[in-house]
């Protein structure tokens, strides 16, 4: 999907419920029957209660093998700070996810922070801290934005110093740290395999939350989506 202002409010999303349902239905007749089962399917296992914030990551491969794994372990949200370095992932390491994720660009770390905690956001820094617990022992109960660094100086002071928490990946190894596509993939993958199992935390969308991804998905991959949904809006009179 295009990168996402966090200041503009999508025209999709303030639809009422009905009309999202209608549109959808009208949407989906242009996707096959494969497209639609799959739409069906995956939407409702995706989550926003985890979420990933990227700091200034300057290798395309590592980007957007990033934002593959949120893809694959259904985290629908990916924010990215790019002061210095411009966020492009690269489609052939990201097999297309990029089509299924939605990516937040922020213009600093300041902002990024201030905008997740007005979600509901704990900001955990990913690095290692006097006050850091594990990466399995990390608190799930709310929602979790789990923050990366660039790949060769790891965060900056400044969000090391402004996160709620630090987590950290446990190494037996002589190398200090892990790669930060591969430090991604393995916080997900612990983080969402204990939150999917505790239907004590409400980790699963909303229906309408679910109608804007399953929109938002029929636009990446209709031929021309944007006219085509413009035109249906106007059919329907939406």
């Amino acid at each position: 999907m295009p990168k996402k202002d966090p200041n503009i409010t999508d025209p999709i999303e303030i639809l009422p419920l009905e009309k999202k349902e209608l549109l959808y239905q009208s949407l989906a007749e242009f996707l096959s029957d494969n497209k639609r089962q799959l739409f069906d399917r995956l939407a409702p296992m995706r989550t926003r209660h985890i979420t990933l914030l990227l700091e200034d990551i300057y290798q395309p491969h590592n980007a957007s093998a990033v934002m593959r794994s949120c893809d694959c372990f259904g985290i629908q949200d990916l924010h990215v700070v790019a002061t210095r370095n411009a966020y492009n992932p690269n489609d052939q390491v990201s097999m297309g996810s990029s089509k299924w994720v939605d990516y937040f660009s922020h213009s600093d770390i300041s902002t990024a922070y201030n905008y997740l905690r007005e979600k509901g956001y704990r900001i955990v820094a990913t690095t290692p801290h006097t006050n850091d617990t594990t990466i399995s022992e990390l608190d799930l109960s709310q929602p979790v934005a789990l923050v990366f660094g660039t790949e060769l100086t790891g965060l900056t002071q400044e969000a090391i110093s402004n996160a709620d928490a630090y987590v950290k990946i446990p190494m037996f190894g002589f190398t200090e740290s892990f790669n930060i596509s591969v430090s991604a993939a393995l916080s997900l993958y612990d983080t969402t395999t204990r939150l999917r199992s505790n239907e004590t935390i409400p980790w699963r969308l909303s229906e309408s939350d679910i109608l804007d991804i399953k929109l938002h998905w029929c636009l990446s991959a209709i031929n021309d989506g944007q006219a085509i949904m413009k035109q249906l809006l106007e059919r329907l009179g939406l």
